[in-house]
This record gives C-alpha cells, structure tokens and sequence, in this order.
C-alpha cells in the first residue's frame, strides 16, 4: 500500500500540487489479478478499449455476508438486489445462486431477472408512476410492488390480477417526490380491496448512509401494522431500502484528504467540499451497518416479536470489491502548476464510464498504473479521450508510483457499484466497454474470462 504523503517531510512545492493517496483496499482476487504477469495485457488485446472486469464470486461473498447477520439476529430477512447497481447478468446469477431476490423498475430490468433465473415472486418493484405495462407485468408474475402514489394502487387493482404490494412512505420532514404522505397512506389503508390487493407492508427510502435512521422509520411503521391488519391486509414486511455504505480506503488515508484538500490538489483548480464526494471510508459498511440497524432500539426483538421480515434493497454494498475498470494510456502531456510540473494522461475511453464524475463529484480511490514497478512519484491528472473539457476521470493530481508511459493500463478498483454503466454512452462513437467476467480456476491461483455478452430486451 502506497504510504501517505506527510505534508511536514516532502518538499512545499510537491505538497502544494499533489494530492495525498487514497489507495483502496484490496481482496485477494484483485492482488492476484495485478500480479499476473499478462492477463490484463492479455485482455486489453483482445478487447482493443477500455472494459470492465467483474468477479461474481464476491457478489456471493457478499450475500452471505448479509444473510448472516440476518440469522445470527434471528429476524426473516430478505435481500433484493438493486439492480439499477450493475447491468451484468452475471450479477443476477449470483443473485439466483444465493436465492436473493431483485429491486427492479422497469420492463428490461423485470425481464433481465427472469432471463437470470429469478422467480417473479422474488422481484420488487419499485420507481414512481410505473406503466401500466410493468404493472401487469408484476400482477402476473406475482411481484412485490412499492405503491408510490393512489393512482398507481388503483391502476394496479383495475388490472383484475390479484396482486401484491408495499406502500411506500415518505419519510416524516422529506420533502421527496416519492413516497405517500400520511394521509395518502391512511386512505389506501382503509380503501384498497383486499380481494384485489394483497398489502404486505410498507417501504421507504432514506438518503444518505446512517443506521439509526433507518432502525427509527422501521420502527414507527412497526406502530401501524396492527392496525392494518385490523383492516384485513396480511402485512408481513417493512422493507428499508439501501443506502449500505462501502468502505473504499483505509480511514488514516480518508481523514489525510478530507483534512488537507485544497483547489491546489486538482487540475483547473476544480475543488470541490469534502461534504461533495461520497464518504469513501466508511466505518460500519454493509453488513456491519445492517447489524446496527437491527441493533438500534432492539429493532430486531420487536421485528421477531410483531412477526415482520425486513426487507432492504442494497446495491453498492451487494458488488463491493465485485469489479474493476481498465483503460489504456494513449496520450501524455506534462504541463506546470504553480511551479510544479505534472501529467495529464488521456485513456481510451471517457469519463462516462465512472460515473461518478457526471454528478457534480470525482470517483477518489487511486487508479492504479499497470504494470506495477517502481519509479519516482509523479502527481498526475487523468483524461478521457473526448473533446469535451470537463472529459476528466481524475481532476485530482493523483500521486502515481511512477511516470506513466505510453500503452501502459490504468486501473480504477471496486467500481462494479453504480461507476460502470449508470450514465455509459456511446458519444463520439465510441463503443461502449465492455465487461469480462473472471472465474477462478479450480486448484490453482489463476483465472478464467470471458466477455460478456449484453442482451437485449426481449
């Protein structure tokens, strides 16, 4: 792991342009892969562009993960994949290997599930004013839907499928456009027929990534269950959501950054708040934030107690350390910031594919330059190869091992969550990149790949 920039041992001038490391954490499947002598060469070759790298057998490492802390606090849980998340089908077969259901919240996505060997019955459905077309879609196949508005509970009941379905809440204080207010749900209590409809429960969403919060709501929608099953609704769950966090670097090389960053650390000065960027060090991430929730209040006993499964709908947290994005250098310039002089590389491919960068923020754990060998430090910025200005994967000057030369690969670690294909486009022409899956070799500390084949929509 790189070391981390001491501001009171390097030189003022170095300090002042070059941002400090944030190195992510590594399983050992990404070690191995960097260790390998030419399988990246390899890939690279026959993809000719930039692609994405995806590991499913950690996607099931991290089911279990959540699947145990659900035993081990003996509450009926249920995980539903979000799967907005990741495309990759070979995330949905994780998925079907581990008996986790899916969030879904469209047409593609409802039929990309069952193409991966998820039942219909193990499909959430989610999403504002969904069609009337994904709504019969769910009515048949026997889906879970989150009803997030009145007219969309009478569409569904109009449809003369039995159905199932959550109410979703909004949150006391939001001002969200999703979700019913009380009074909405206080008349689809006590206006739904439950020969049309069968009300599981209730669902919510919250953002950003704390336990109590969620363990707060839970528990006050705990409150209006018997209630509602004094109506006649079977209410069964309250499902929380996402909002799982992932820790992505090591907490000394986070609290370096959110202390020290400065409009000097990034090319064009392009600064931003630590308040901006996602909190990529994350002290409790997935499973662990999950055992706080059921922690919180003894939500768990209560949960046990009023016979209530808990539901929650991650998806970063499902594909951590899951995958990783390569690209290609093909172009070196060095240019002088306040006296300093550093790289800018372009990478054969754009910025679209980390998404992160197309939302106001940058995507910070530190590409690693390919093959690894030593070489003096060099602070770098990184570049897609489109004409735009803001084309840029790293703003930030980061503190690269070595100076990058021409046809080496650059790669950003545990990107499989949201950063590949959220906001992919083919601009320019440019082919979209694609995902090769690895497998490990049976009995030996190697690899098998393929490229992933996207389908199409039925």
């Amino acid at each position: 792991m790189t070391d981390i920039l001491d501001p009171l041992t390097v030189s003022p001038g170095i300090f002042d342009i070059t941002a400090t490391p944030l190195p992510a954490h590594r399983d050992d499947w990404e070690r191995r892969l960097l260790e390998h002598p030419n399988l990246l060469r390899t890939i690279a070759e026959n993809v000719g562009g930039p692609f994405h790298i995806m590991y499913p057998a950690r996607i099931v490492e991290n089911i279990r993960a959540f699947q145990k802390v659900f035993a081990d606090a003996e509450v009926r849980g249920d995980i539903y994949y979000a799967k907005k998340a990741n495309k990759s089908p070979s995330v949905v077969g994780a998925c079907a290997k581990t008996g986790t259901g899916l969030d879904v919240s469209s047409g593609g996505e409802f039929l990309a599930a069952l193409r991966g060997g998820i039942r219909g019955a193990d499909l959430m459905v989610t999403g504002p004013a969904k069609s009337d077309d994904l709504l019969e879609l769910s009515a048949r196949y026997s889906a879970l839907v989150a009803i997030d508005n009145l007219d969309e509970l009478a569409r569904l009941a109009g449809l003369g499928i039995p159905s199932r379905a959550l109410l979703r809440v909004q949150p006391p204080g939001s001002e969200s456009r999703f979700g019913l207010t009380d009074f909405e749900l206080d008349l689809a209590l006590t206006r739904t027929d439950i020969t049309a409809i069968r009300l599981e429960g209730f669902s919510f969403h919250l953002t950003g990534y704390e336990a109590a919060p969620r363990a707060e709501m839970a528990a006050s929608l705990l409150e209006r269950c018997p209630e509602a099953r004094s109506l006649g609704h079977p209410i069964t769950t309250i499902s929380i959501g996402g909002g799982f966090g992932v820790d992505y670097v090591p907490a000394e090389a986070w609290n370096a950054f959110t202390k020290l960053v400065n409009p000097r650390w990034f090319h064009n000065e392009r600064f931003l708040s630590p308040k901006s960027y996602y909190p990529y060090h994350f002290p409790e991430p997935g499973p662990r934030m999950l055992a706080a929730v059921l922690a919180n209040n003894d939500l768990g006993a209560r949960l046990r107690e009023a016979g209530i499964r808990l539901a929650i709908e991650p998806g970063r947290a499902l594909l951590d350390h899951a995958g990783c994005s390569v690209f290609g250098i093909q172009g070196i310039k060095t240019r002088i910031a306040y006296g300093v002089p550093y790289d800018i590389l372009t990478v054969n491919g754009s910025s679209l594919s980390l998404s992160e960068q197309w939302f106001n923020s940058e995507y910070l754990p530190d590409p690693i330059l390919w093959p690894q060998s030593a070489g003096s430090m060099t602070p770098t910025s990184i570049g897609g190869c489109t004409c735009l200005e803001g084309d840029m994967l790293s703003w930030r000057r980061v503190p690269l091992p070595r100076a990058a030369e021409m046809g080496d690969l650059l790669i950003y670690p545990n990107t499989a969550g949201y950063q590949m294909d959220s906001n992919e486009s083919a601009f320019h022409d440019l082919p979209i990149p694609p995902k090769v899956v690895l497998n490990d070799v049976s009995g030996v500390r190697s690899f098998e790949w393929h490229l992933e084949v996207p389908r199409t929509v039925d």
